[in-house]
């Protein structure tokens, strides 16, 4: 089976269509799968469930569906980088499921594993568990949370083979391994290809099973939320 597609339209647009849940991985502006984002973009599916850590910033990562309104609700943990998102849920434009960060992980997580709910103390006597069932153990209440899975899952990896054996690099390795094995179909946009066996077994991050579509992107841009510098010393 041929894993490797030209490009990212080609890799999506058989598999892409309104109304979908999608996940997309990454943390911030690190690890997102920005090019298969712009062929989103370029698709125009609309009333996308994204599922996301955050909405990356305005113009950048995720940010750019909402500027050309395709998603409809966003599943994330964190808004607070893009202005637009937050003006589009004041507004009532943008549903939103907030979910504290370790929840929302768990929640893809269990989704990969074929776990459909658990248990956690996070958000027990808050609005996070309102309407939610909440159980006591040993002594201890807990809210129980559902799995999260998706129709689609954009990766960004650093390195695969053409198995779709996967790599992750540093803090890139945040939510794309989980989100790769909660979904139906996962496209991954990689760094480096290299043929099949390159990969030391123990060093794969995610076996190739969970991969169906790999779309190579060399020298892919790297954008930074927030360039921080010291000081040039006098």
């Amino acid at each position: 089976m041929n894993k490797i597609f030209p490009d990212a339209v080609s890799a999506l647009k058989d598999v892409l269509a309104d109304g979908m849940t999608v996940m997309s991985g990454g943390f911030g502006l690190c690890g997102t799968p920005q090019v298969l984002i712009e062929a989103v973009r370029e698709l125009g599916a609309t009333d996308l469930t994204v599922i996301s850590n955050n909405a990356g910033v305005d113009g950048a990562g995720l940010g750019i569906l909402l500027e050309t309104r395709q998603i409809k609700k966003m599943v994330s943990s964190y808004v607070g980088e893009n202005k637009l998102f937050e003006k589009q849920y004041l507004s009532g434009e943008l549903e939103l499921e907030f979910n504290p960060q370790g929840t929302l992980a768990e929640r893809i997580r269990a989704g990969g594993t074929g776990i459909p709910a658990f248990f956690t103390k996070t958000g027990v006597g808050t609005i996070i568990a309102d309407g939610k069932d909440l159980r006591d153990f040993d002594g201890e209440t807990y809210v129980m949370e559902r799995w999260l899975r998706a129709d689609v899952g954009l990766i960004h990896a650093w390195k695969a083979d053409k198995e779709g054996n996967l790599v992750f690099r540093k803090t890139a390795r945040n939510f794309n391994p989980m989100m790769a094995m909660a979904s139906k179909v996962t496209v991954v946009q990689v760094e480096h290809l290299v043929e099949t066996g390159e990969i030391a077994p123990d060093d794969v991050h995610t076996p190739g099973i969970f991969v169906q579509r790999i779309v190579h992107v060399p020298g892919i841009a790297k954008p930074i939320e927030k360039r921080t510098t010291r000081p040039k010393a006098a």
